[in-house]
């Protein structure tokens, strides 16, 4: 159990990312206007949060730029068009996927760039060119995190394994990734002790981004900050793929630093959420979701039955015992 106290400190290392732009571009294709970029970038201002994640900077030759909004790619100049000089304290990052970015090209030296961080997601098979891309991110003059994904899924001697090796590059830190939000608080805190440990070995902050399959994003993320994790993602109303993230109203109202302030993650919800899930985007828990954060399975096909307004729950959590 938790120390009390544990609760009700501030830690001055923990640090609040806001994913709405990139992982909330997961359920509209990345269409946001950009006076909503503004007003988003205007609040995490505001609410005192520590790093704005602005999108992918995805690969142009494999991803159709008619088919998504300039989030997907994140160009440096479309950035400026919204943050202008970002004459502020709250920095600015990009998501770099192993496989799917074409780094060394579209990732510009820092000097000549808005962007502070540059978060390289990857699985563990891709650990070799996810570390070619922090190494490549860091000598260009970024910060860097890996997020390895999907952990839940992943033996814990090859995370071990992985976690050594980032350990020796210049990665600043290291995320626990619950992808298919099938992770409960118990594991979460046997998980954070292995990436915390082998972070203290090497001088690495530990993040987490959390899903919410099972309505467990936000238990996941403050049980994370007990155990000694210091990168903290969220989005706001929980905007993102599938059942969405840990939401940043409430993880910005747990918080006990006094810069926190939620009140403003309450005014961008209700003038610019709201209207997203009134026209029709949808995201957050549901049971399909539930069925694949249950078993343990990407969320793909709990989206197609989404998208296809399907509505027999019991059908389609039998399908997916069969798939497990």
């Amino acid at each position: 159990m938790k120390d009390v106290s544990k609760l009700l400190e501030s830690r001055n290392t923990v640090r609040v990312v806001d994913a709405t732009l990139r992982d909330g571009g997961l359920v509209n294709d990345f269409y946001f206007t950009e006076e909503f970029a503004k007003a988003l970038y205007m609040t995490n201002v505001k609410a005192g949060v520590d790093y704005m994640e602005l999108g992918y900077r995805a690969d142009k030759e494999l991803f159709d730029i008619d088919k998504f909004g300039p989030w997907k790619f994140s160009d440096d100049d479309y950035i400026r068009k919204i943050v202008g000089d970002n004459d502020t304290n709250l920095k600015l990052a990009i998501m770099a996927d192993a496989g799917r970015c074409n780094y060394k090209q579209d990732i510009h030296d820092r000097k000549d760039s808005p962007v502070d961080l540059i978060r390289v997601a990857t699985y563990l098979h891709q650990m070799p060119e996810a570390i070619d891309m922090i190494e490549d991110a860091h000598a260009k003059g970024y910060e860097t995190t890996c997020n390895i994904m999907a952990v839940s899924t992943a033996q814990m001697d090859e995370v071990a394994a992985a976690l050594e090796l980032l350990g020796k590059t210049p990665v600043d830190c290291i995320y626990i990734v619950d992808s298919y939000g099938s992770l409960y608080p118990e594991q979460i805190q046997r998980i954070a002790d292995l990436y915390c440990s082998i972070g203290a070995k090497y001088g690495k902050s530990i993040g987490i981004h959390a899903h919410d399959n099972q309505k467990l994003a936000f238990a996941n993320t403050i049980e994370a900050v007990g155990d000694g994790v210091d990168y903290l993602d969220a989005t706001y109303n929980c905007m993102g793929r599938g059942a969405g993230n840990c939401a940043m109203e409430l993880l910005l109202g747990f918080l006990k630093n006094p810069k926190y302030k939620e009140r403003y993650a309450f005014k961008f919800v209700e003038d610019y959420i709201n209207p997203l899930k009134e026209q029709g985007v949808v995201w957050g828990y549901d049971l399909q979701y539930l069925a694949t954060g249950l078993l343990n399975q990407h969320p793909r096909n709990a989206i197609a039955f989404t998208k296809d307004k399907r509505k027999d729950y019991a059908e389609f959590y039998q399908e997916m015992l069969l798939l497990d």
